[in-house]
């Protein structure tokens, strides 16, 4: 297992302090966990309704195998399309369409199916009277709007509640297929990602090479941390972490005059707004070592920063894997 240490040996300015990711951090044997967490889901066979699911917010009862699921939280409209279900209604991200563009080129054999999906308002501010005109007869949603409300939700239609956060991706894909009575699809799913990336971690020494993780909205430019979503794909491909990234947080936030804590053997970066401006722009980005040496790559920030689920890491496992190979 990577090793999740404190912040050392990093060059240049420290980054600065933030608070600890309640999240985050180990997952037993790996640092994003492979399997349903503890007492959650169901005791029922796949396919098997009514069933009952214990997720992060109580215990649904689902009467009949959903077919009008309304998604609410960040990779959860990845996750439902993995599993072959196009969900009735969605929220979007703020400034974003309602389908990110890497599940448009995805699924075009659905587009009509996702064009015709109702918008139920931002992720953040959930429009509670469009998601109950949806007439959904399951709703998901994660533990950070979940517990606010889940009462509202339910009352609409059975809601689980997953828990959200991108080091948390796994499991949580497993409690949905687990709610549309589908877990060993999703179980297929996973082991697939985890025997390509266990052969390509067969073909490098362990750690070797390092690779780091920057993204930037202009106002806020992040390294990732080990415990993260784009951190667990590299611990699952055997791949090393510059010190300055080995801390026990999803990511710390840096400053212009600290991008230098972004080197690493190859550097993954993107933005969005002025985000790929500041980091270009950064007057210390052409003398890191990455960027120096042509190893530094710029990618879509929506499957490797923020939808996490089986989809987005697919294409992110994929793409580290082309760069490290070239």
């Amino acid at each position: 297992m990577t090793a999740v240490l404190a912040l050392v040996g990093c060059a240049g300015s420290p980054a600065p302090a933030s608070t600890v990711d309640a999240e985050a951090g180990s997952a037993g044997e790996w640092v994003v966990a492979r399997d349903l967490e503890p007492g959650m889901g169901s005791t029922e066979v796949d396919g098997v309704f009514p069933r009952t699911v214990t997720h992060f917010e109580g215990v649904t009862e689902i009467p009949a195998a959903p077919t009008r699921i309304a998604v609410v939280s960040t990779g959860q409209l990845d996750a439902l399309l993995a599993l072959g279900e196009v969900p009735t209604a969605a929220t979007r991200a703020e400034n974003s369409g309602l389908v990110p563009q890497y599940l448009v080129d995805a699924f075009t054999q659905d587009a009509a199916a996702l064009s015709a999906m109702t918008d139920i308002g931002q992720r953040t501010e959930p429009d509670l009277e469009a998601i109950a005109q949806a007439a959904p007869d399951l709703i998901l949603i994660n533990s950070t709007r979940g517990a606010e409300l889940y009462d509202a939700l339910a009352a609409i239609a059975p809601t689980v509640v997953t828990k959200g956060n991108g080091v948390n991706w796994k499991s949580d894909f497993l409690l949905i297929a687990d709610a549309l009575g589908d877990e060993g699809a999703a179980r297929g799913i996973l082991d697939a990602l985890h025997a390509d990336s266990a052969a390509f971690a067969q073909t490098h020494p362990e750690g070797e090479p390092t690779v780091s993780f920057l993204q930037s909205t202009g106002d806020r430019t992040r390294i990732m941390g080990v415990p993260s979503f784009a951190g667990g794909i590299a611990e699952d491909l055997g791949l090393g972490r510059p010190a300055s990234q080995q801390f026990d947080e999803t990511s710390q936030e840096i400053s212009a005059e600290q991008i230098d804590l972004a080197d690493a053997d190859r550097l993954f970066y993107a933005g969005t707004g002025q985000g790929l401006a500041f980091i270009e722009d950064a007057p210390l980005w052409p003398t890191l070592n990455a960027v120096a040496d042509g190893h530094s790559v710029a990618v879509d920030f929506d499957p490797w920063f923020m939808n996490a689920g089986p989809v987005a890491a697919r294409l992110v496992q994929d793409e580290i894997v082309r760069a490290i190979d070239d």
